[in-house]
């Protein structure tokens, strides 16, 4: 008897088993990567701008940092509403359906983390004894939103279903360890890190891309329209945002 209980104890530290601790550092360093991605490309933008202010003939130099800090972040937000604006429908289609991707994708994360932590306010739905896992909601609006955007004409209503559809498809992406593996392996090695990394990076990537190019397009339009000053050598920006189009 004893001899069985030593084999097994031994077995034990031989097999690979999965380590939650782990998956919980992996799902906290992805997200702070995810943030510190739009960090870097939000406030490379505002320094950009708060350099053109500082540098333009057009309109007064700020007198302080703070000052032209200030002016520069309200430059940055006139550049991105107006390059969302002036985004072909397609760009703001996968505009929406990246954020709504992203968004859906960190929110479930956080709360499920919060929830094994004990802090997140609200806990795991459960119908009739079982538990609803977030990828049933979340097949549910994919469909809805997908379908209601094949047959819809309005611009409006189609950029709020793309925003639905993303967040649909991230509920769903997030438990696909789980539809796969038929087995809750959720916060596994095997259930997060993967996926986490394919995803999150695939997403990131394209979100920073097609946001740049919205900013490089707001940017045109707001020199244009006058909001912004314009550089002295404006024809860098025109022949930048000629080439992204």
């Amino acid at each position: 008897m004893a001899r069985g209980k030593n084999a097994k104890r031994v077995a034990n530290t031989l097999l690979p088993r999965s380590d939650p601790l782990r998956a919980d550092r992996a799902t906290m360093g992805l997200a702070a990567a995810a943030v510190a991605t739009a960090g870097l490309v939000i406030g490379g933008e505002v320094m950009r701008l708060a350099r053109r202010r500082r540098e333009s003939a057009e309109v007064p130099t700020p007198e302080t940092l703070i000052d032209t800090a200030g002016q520069a972040t309200r430059d940055t937000v006139a550049v991105a509403v107006e390059g969302y604006q002036g985004a072909p429908r397609h760009e703001t289609v996968l505009f929406n359906i990246l954020n709504g991707f992203v968004g859906a994708f960190a929110l479930m994360r956080l709360s499920t983390w919060g929830q094994r932590g004990g802090w997140w306010p609200t806990r795991p739905v459960r119908l009739g004894g079982r538990h609803i896992h977030h990828f049933v909601p979340g097949i549910l609006i994919a469909f809805g939103s997908g379908g209601a955007g094949l047959v819809t004409s309005n611009e409006r209503l189609e950029a709020l279903l793309s925003f639905g559809f993303g967040s649909g498809v991230g509920l769903t992406f997030d438990e696909a360890a789980l539809l796969l593996d038929l087995r809750d392996v959720y916060w596994t090695r095997e259930g997060v890190v993967s996926l986490q990394i394919s995803f999150g990076l695939t997403a990131m990537l394209a979100a920073t891309i097609l946001g740049l190019r919205m900013f490089r397009r707001g940017e045109q339009r707001s020199i244009e329209e006058g909001l912004i000053p314009s550089a002295e050598h404006g024809t860098d920006v025109q022949a930048v945002v000629g080439s992204l189009r």
